[in-house]
């Protein structure tokens, strides 16, 4: 539930705070006071909705996946949405996104907008028909629990078939390309840093006539190493360095020149030939060692190849197992469905005729294999379609789903959220309404705007909002809240009749009279 809120500085409010108790909570007052502002901030608040708010912050008792969204658990979870150059999100004093925060609060607060038909969904309906099944047979959800597991294993199986079977179709144009890239690389046979030794011994080649001739000037020094041996040693100088780097120098001279008699066995022409053939490699698949890893890539493909008949093979048995056992479990929860239908539907018309509308059909059509057995659930208004219904008969066809529901609900269902969903109904059909959100509110937490003296009365927590220089909001004790209700009735001049009246309803509210 939300046990406090707190907003500053949006449109005609200055400042609001209120705490809240559990229950059905009513908010009045008078048109363009500010109700409708005051519920979309709370929506705001928990990132359900976008307002311009200075601060709007309310203290929730939700529990939050830690793991999930990284955030931490408070005995109460703070939820804020502060704008100053930009509107920022926060939780228990901890930034968070926008998305993390709704996603966080839509688990726990449903905002019943017009013309929304969710709660008319088929998976919606056949859940709201296996919540049911569940209070007298909890190995209801049980199977359905495997009959979803199971089904997901089908449908991966199957995709996995599917694709076999796509791939057979052109089976022997792939096996056949896979083995020309393998053979086109295997006919090169490239080995890495080839290219860069092909590159140094073209190099060489191209130098090697100005080296031998380079080198034959040079061996000239050698003719004047016991000259300077024989100076040095009169000058009784070390000599050592001078021999030391003859000796260099005939080693480098010597490895240069059986490097060129090396070079004298190799064919220009083929280095030129092989660094083409390396380079056009290059050129396809950008380098030597993408090249190799390209034709692994093949020859592992070409490896699934040969062996698709025997994973195909493996698949269709699997499939046909879990097929079997889908089977078996959908036929009996199609039969469990079954058994249950007339009393849910019998149960549905039971509130719709409570709400004054007229009975509903509830069917369950074969359709095809899915997560949830072999049923659709599809549910009818005699005589008009959910879509050409007023908005009032649609609010009222949803809250009788709402109250099936809460009979299979056990604990607390969260908040719900409603914008003056008693709008232009008769007295009669307003208390229908009153008397139905007073029973969702034993599992629910219900936010509701009201211009009926019925569901005003009906609140178990009520706060009037009404505007002078500014848009305020208060809470009523019971004498005032008698007082507004008069007001509700009878407009600003006040009768003592509405005053009667309205205490009426508002002691058999309470069960008083």
């Amino acid at each position: 539930m939300i046990e406090r809120f707190y907003l500053k500085e949006f449109l005609t409010f200055k400042e609001a705070e209120m705490d809240f108790h559990p229950g059905l909570v009513v908010f009045t007052g008078p048109s363009g006071s500010g109700k409708s502002i005051l519920m979309r901030s709370i929506l705001a608040s928990v990132g359900l909705e976008n307002v311009e708010a200075q601060v709007c912050e309310s203290s929730v008792a939700w529990s939050i996946d830690e793991e999930r969204y990284g955030l931490q658990n408070e005995s109460l979870n703070v939820f804020r949405q502060v704008k100053k150059e930009k509107t920022r999100y926060f939780i228990n004093n901890q930034s968070t996104s926008k998305s993390s925060m709704e996603a966080i609060s839509s688990v726990h607060l449903r905002h019943l907008s017009l013309k929304d038909y969710s709660d008319f969904e088929p998976s919606s309906l056949l859940s709201l028909i296996d919540s049911r099944i569940a209070l007298h047979s909890a190995g209801h959800l049980v199977l359905l629990t495997e009959h979803r597991t199971n089904y997901t294993a089908f449908k991966s199986l199957s995709d996995q078939l599917k694709a076999i079977e796509e791939e057979e179709k052109n089976l022997s144009d792939l096996k056949e390309f896979a083995l020309f890239e393998i053979n086109k690389i295997d006919t090169i046979k490239p080995r890495i840093g080839e290219d860069e030794e092909l590159n140094l011994i073209k190099k060489q080649l191209s130098k090697k006539e100005k080296i031998e001739s380079a080198i034959a000037q040079a061996q000239s020094i050698f003719a004047y190493e016991s000259s300077v041996s024989s100076a040095l040693g009169l000058l009784e100088a070390d000599s050592a360095f001078f021999d030391d780097a003859m000796n260099e120098l005939r080693s480098v001279f010597e490895s240069a020149s059986e490097r060129m008699e090396e070079l004298e066995e190799l064919s220009i022409e083929s280095i030129l030939d092989r660094i083409e053939q390396l380079s056009e490699l290059k050129r396809r698949y950008g380098s030597v060692e993408e090249a190799l890893a390209y034709r692994d890539q093949k020859v592992h493909e070409l490896e699934s190849y040969e062996n698709i008949e025997h994973s195909k093979g493996d698949l269709i048995k699997k499939i046909a197992t879990l097929k079997s056992a889908l089977d078996i479990s959908s036929q009996i929860l199609s039969k469990e469905r079954q058994s249950i239908l007339h009393e849910t539907l019998t149960t549905l018309n039971s509130y719709l005729g409570m709400l004054y509308l007229r009975e509903a059909t509830l069917e369950l059509e074969e359709s095809p294999l899915s997560s949830t057995g072999v049923d659709k659930a599809v549910l009818g208004l005699a005589g008009t379609k959910l879509d050409k219904l007023s908005s009032g008969e649609f609010n009222r066809l949803r809250l009788a789903l709402l109250a099936i529901g809460v009979e299979s609900m056990q604990g607390s269902g969260g908040v719900l959220m409603l914008d003056e969903i008693d709008a232009n109904l008769s007295g009669e059909e307003s208390m229908s309404v009153a008397k139905v959100l007073r029973h969702l509110s034993t599992h629910y937490q219900i936010f509701v705007i009201s211009h009926q003296p019925q569901l005003t009365s009906m609140g178990q927590q009520h706060f009037l909002i009404y505007k002078d220089d500014e848009s305020r909001v208060r809470e009523l004790n019971e004498n005032e809240r008698i007082e507004e209700i008069a007001r509700i009735i009878s407009g600003d001049s006040v009768s003592e009749e509405a005053r009667g009246f309205a205490r009426d309803l508002f002691e058999r509210s309470r069960g008083l009279v």
